[in-house]
């Protein structure tokens, strides 16, 4: 964020967005400049591991690595949505739909700060951003979430008619 005083408003702090995501989003254009190739992350992208990991991957990997990295959110979310609509049991539904807004809404945050939406907040881009605590925790609920996925709920059996086979 860079701060600005300016005229009449001198007494006050105006805060823009850091446009340093944007440009290497840029940067990388369709294909991106290949894997280890950013210059972004070596130069003036603050906190490219951590705040910015989604700016390095639009450069590096291009327009489509970044839609990969939203694609796979969705998909994440998807199955999410997939245990909740499955499970009987109300904790189950509970905790997943806390898993799942927690996991899609951080990275929501980082894309948004990444794209100069949100000030910079040092939320990190879930699984996929350095740091060991985040993706102990992330890695948890997604462990909890896939236990519950583990047990079904009994179907009922089907009413079959006599003299007719169930298929």
């Amino acid at each position: 964020m860079a701060g600005r005083l300016q005229g009449p408003d001198a007494g006050r702090i105006r805060l823009l967005p850091d446009p340093g995501g944007w440009q290497a989003l840029a940067h990388g254009g369709v294909l991106g400049v290949g894997l280890g190739n950013s210059t972004a992350k070596w130069n003036w992208l603050p906190e490219a591991a951590n705040d910015f990991i989604f700016a390095v991957i639009g450069e590096e990997l291009g327009m489509f690595g970044a839609v990969l990295v939203l694609v796979l959110f969705v998909v994440l979310a998807i199955a999410f949505v997939r245990i909740i609509r499955m499970s009987d049991d109300p904790f189950a539904k509970i905790a997943t739909s806390a898993a799942m807004v927690w996991i899609v809404g951080q990275a929501f945050v980082n894309i948004a700060v990444v794209l100069g939406l949100l000030p910079v907040l040092g939320v990190p881009l879930p699984l996929i951003s350095a740091g060991g605590s985040s993706l102990i925790t992330t890695l948890a609920a997604i462990g909890i979430v896939l236990s519950f996925a583990r047990h079904r709920p009994a179907r009922a059996e089907r009413v079959v008619r006599p003299g007719r086979m169930a298929r």
